[in-house]
């Protein structure tokens, strides 16, 4: 069994169908792949849960299109630590981030989800490229 712990957000659609794209393509025999799809909150005043995040969904059809079993992880506080201790949690194999384009004083201003994930942990991580705009 394969675990890889998805860290989506809500900003994007496209972001996490192309991380879903991405697991579906590892080299895999049926059912040999479990996708914890995991949204951190990091405001929730209307007690929102992962199942209502549009882009989770999006995830979730593309990965059971391709066989893979999916499961919902949720939490609220800060992205990166979330995300490192829901990896943790669900003991997964592999993290799987999908980063924003932002230019050079954007990612000092306002950090990057992605670099302090791919940094903070001794797991493998894919890093998917956000789709270009057509």
């Amino acid at each position: 069994m394969y675990d890889v712990l998805i860290g989506i957000d809500n900003a994007d659609d496209r972001r996490a169908v192309a991380q879903a794209e991405a697991i579906a393509d590892l080299p895999a025999t049926d059912g040999s792949v479990t996708a914890h799809l995991c949204h951190v909150f990091q405001e929730n005043p209307e007690g929102a849960s992962v199942h209502q995040i549009s882009a989770v969904r999006r995830a979730r059809e593309t990965l059971e299109d391709a066989g893979i079993d999916c499961v919902h992880y949720e939490a609220s506080g800060d992205p990166a630590d979330e995300l490192l201790a829901a990896a943790t949690d669900v003991d997964a194999d592999a993290i799987c981030v999908s980063g924003r384009k932002r230019r050079p004083t954007g990612k000092a201003v306002f950090g990057s989800v992605t670099q302090d994930v791919i940094l903070g942990t001794d797991r493998p991580v894919f890093a998917v490229p956000a789709p270009k705009d057509e």
